[in-house]
């Protein structure tokens, strides 16, 4: 199985999508050649061992192929705009609206179960947590109603009533 597979899938709306691969088109492209010119040029000065502005290039391009290669990852992923059904089900990319267990029901949060990238594309504040994630994990496949149970990052135990789940329209 590759990693990919193993990783399983990335739900985007067509707009993140878009905005994600023009993203990794300007890296590959005039991104990246002008870090290879800056370090050609640093290259020409001379001793490298003393050579600041060619270390922080290197430097700057080892983080650009870092980007390069987790977006090529993510865009090979992805399951492009397909809204899920209106069910009630949690699945990637739904609009969760939940509450903490003894929380009063106007102490609700709503978030978007999808990509991280898609925090910029959802606008209006709207977090994004990615089905990897503790609670999303947790709540994935849950239906509206449930009380399910997840443990933090601390290592505490935490129940969330998921309120409400409706397909993200974005």
């Amino acid at each position: 199985m590759t990693q990919a597979a193993a990783q399983g899938k990335v739900w985007l709306t067509q707009d993140a999508f878009d905005k994600l691969t023009q993203e990794l088109e300007d890296l590959k492209g005039p991104v990246r050649q002008e870090i290879i010119a800056r370090i050609s040029a640093a290259r020409d000065e001379g001793d490298l061992k003393e050579n600041g502005g060619y270390h922080a290039a290197r430097e700057e391009q080892g983080k650009l192929e870092g980007r390069i290669r987790q977006l090529e990852d993510m865009l090979n992923r992805a399951e492009v705009g397909e809204t899920p059904a209106d069910d009630g089900v949690v699945e990637p990319g739904m609009k969760v609206t939940y509450k903490f267990v003894g929380d009063s029901d106007d102490e609700v949060e709503t978030f978007l179960l999808g990509a991280r990238e898609m925090e910029d594309a959802a606008g209006g504040g709207l977090k994004v947590y990615s089905p990897q994630s503790p609670l999303g994990s947790a709540i994935l496949g849950s239906s509206k109603g449930d009380t399910v149970s997840y443990e933090a990052p601390n290592g505490k135990e935490l129940k969330v009533v998921i309120v409400d789940a409706v397909p993200y329209t974005g």
